[in-house]
């Protein structure tokens, strides 16, 4: 297992509180048996528990993998579910792997005449139950994998495994961007000692009718006319004041008298 000497003890502790916020520990209620060994216990309404040290020390030795291939573009970042798919846009954009989001066409990486036809070095799978045709294409061309894996997920043809939560979207963000941060940190692009400015809310998953409400409040918020704030004009208490209705105390008004008597005849 890799050694993380040269990660503080307060910046471990940051990312597991960021991890258990995440719920990026919580499996599922089915174990695979390859998994059994990422697994710390088991609570009583069945749920799993992944064991974090583990998951922090595969996200390192992942992000050390990924460093050493030389050409950034030959990293080949896959997510079918529509969870994972702003998280590996977000990744791709910093780190400059290329992304395939949506739809993984087959013979991507095994038929040469195929339009989008690719020879990556290095696949990084969000969900090896979903994105099984990815990973056994990978198996043929023999490029290795790296990949996020529940308790449930199984490991066949996976070189790596980083055991978390890969069914909620804040886990699956958290773990690309907490990946993606240790890939710039060993590249030398942003320093140690210092946070990354990039937000994690970036790489979280936004539901797009949720989206298309915010942008309608924000232009309706930009299209409102803008009032002034007039102050109200000085009171002169010296003035007369303008006559008013009879008062409480006093006798009502007289009933003016009609225009004229509607009874007699027309002419008359």
């Amino acid at each position: 297992m890799t050694s993380m000497n040269y990660i503080s003890e307060e910046q471990k502790k940051k990312d597991f509180q960021m991890m258990l916020a995440c719920s990026t520990h919580l499996g599922t209620k089915n174990l695979d048996a390859t998994m059994t060994r990422y697994v710390w216990k088991r609570k009583q309404d069945g749920i799993h528990i992944i064991n974090l040290g583990r998951t922090y020390d595969k996200l390192q030795l992942a992000a050390r993998i990924i460093v050493a291939v030389e050409n950034p573009a030959d990293v080949c970042v896959i997510s079918a579910r529509p969870y994972g798919q702003r998280s590996i846009l977000k990744y791709c954009q910093y780190t400059g792997a290329t992304p395939i989001a949506g739809r993984f066409t087959p013979g991507t990486f095994t038929n040469q005449i195929t339009n989008k036809f690719m020879e990556p070095r290095l696949l990084l799978v969000t969900d090896p139950r979903t994105d099984h045709q990815a990973i056994s294409e990978s198996a043929y061309a023999n490029i290795p994998t790296i990949a996020f894996c529940d308790t449930d997920s199984p490991l066949k043809h996976i070189d790596v495994a980083i055991p978390a939560n890969n069914k909620g979207k804040h886990s699956i963000g958290l773990l690309y961007w907490l990946l993606a941060r240790e890939v710039l940190r060993l590249r030398g692009t942003i320093h140690r000692s210092q946070p990354w400015s990039v937000m994690v809310d970036l790489f979280f998953y936004r539901d797009p009718e949720e989206v298309e409400a915010q942008a309608k409040e924000e232009a309706a918020a930009r299209d409102a006319p803008m009032e002034a704030d007039v102050p109200p004009p000085p009171a002169d208490w010296d003035a007369p004041q303008p006559a008013t209705a009879a008062e409480w105390g006093g006798q009502p008004a007289a009933p003016t008298a009609p225009a004229g008597d509607w009874s007699m005849p027309a002419g008359g």
